[in-house]
C-alpha cells in the first residue's frame, strides 16, 4: 500500500500547471497518443513529450506500443496505472497542481484564483459521483456532499456546531453543519492556508453547483480544533466568504 505522504519527486513533477493539465488528461480520456494530448491541452507535441517523459519517471502515467493498421513507426499511447486516480494520496496530487496553478496565475489575491480553480475540481468530482438524474432534495445533496468529502480523505460527519469546541462560531437558524474530522492537506495548509481553504470552499461551491442543489450559503470555519474544521451549510442565502 502506497503512503498517503507525497514524495518530494512526485511534488517537483507536479509543480508546474500545464504538467498536470497532461497527467489530468490522460487520467480522464486515456489511452491517448501524444498529438491527441496536445490537441487537449494546446501545448507543442514536443512539449507535452517532455512533461511525459517526467511524469513516466514519476509513476504517474504509463506508455505503451499501440497496434497500426498500416506500416510504419510504432505509435505509443499513454494511460494513468491502475489504482492512481482516486483516494487522499489523488486528492494530494490533485490540490499540489491547484496550487501550482493559483500561484502562476499571480495577481494580488491568489485566494480568489484558488477558489476558481476549487469550484471545477468541485464540478468534476461530483460529476463523477453520477448523473443527478432528478433535482435532490435536501438529504440527497447532503448525502453527496457528504460522499464526496469522504473519497478525498476529509472523514466528515454531520454534526453540530457545539461540539466544535470553544473556537466554533454559532450555527445559524437551520443550518447544517458537516465536520471535517481531517485535513488530507494539513502540511500545505499550514503554510497556505488562505490558498487551500479557500480551493476547499471552491471544491464545495463546485459541487453543489454541479448537484444543481437549491440555494445555500456555504461557509467554511477552518482549524476551529487542530484536527478539525466546519462546514456550515444554510439554505436560502447567497455563498458565504470563508470565515477568519
Amino acid at each position: 500500500m502506497q503512503s498517503e505522504r507525497i514524495d518530494a519527486r512526485t511534488h517537483r513533477v507536479l509543480s508546474g500547471a500545464s504538467r498536470v493539465a497532461v497527467l489530468e488528461v490522460v487520467r480522464a480520456d486515456g489511452p491517448l497518443d501524444v498529438q491527441a494530448i496536445a490537441s487537449r491541452v494546446a501545448l507543442h507535441p514536443n512539449t507535452v513529450r517532455s512533461h511525459l517523459d517526467q511524469l513516466i519517471r514519476a509513476g504517474l502515467v504509463e506508455s505503451s506500443v499501440s497496434a497500426r493498421a498500416t506500416p510504419g513507426r510504432p505509435r505509443l499511447s499513454f494511460t494513468a496505472p491502475p489504482g492512481s486516480t482516486s483516494g487522499p494520496q489523488d486528492s494530494y496530487r490533485t490540490l499540489a497542481g491547484i496550487l501550482a496553478a493559483a500561484i502562476g496565475a499571480g495577481g494580488s489575491e491568489p485566494g480568489s484564483a484558488a477558489a476558481d480553480m476549487g469550484e471545477r475540481w468541485g464540478q468534476r468530482a461530483a460529476q463523477a459521483g453520477g448523473d443527478v438524474v432528478v433535482p435532490l432534495d435536501d438529504a440527497g445533496v447532503l448525502d453527496r456532499l457528504v460522499g464526496l468529502l469522504d473519497d478525498i480523505g476529509f472523514a466528515p460527519t454531520v454534526g453540530a456546531a457545539a461540539d466544535g469546541g470553544e473556537g466554533a462560531q454559532p450555527a445559524a437558524s437551520g443550518s447544517t453543519v458537516i465536520e471535517l474530522q481531517r485535513c488530507p492537506f494539513a502540511e500545505v495548509a499550514r503554510e497556505h492556508r488562505d490558498v487551500v481553504c479557500a480551493v476547499h470552499l471552491g471544491l464545495l461551491r463546485g459541487a453543489l453547483d454541479q448537484l444543481h442543489a437549491p440555494l445555500t450559503s456555504v461557509r467554511l470555519e477552518p482549524f476551529v480544533r487542530p484536527d478539525l474544521c466546519l462546514v456550515h451549510l444554510t439554505p436560502g442565502a447567497a455563498g458565504d466568504p470563508v470565515a477568519s
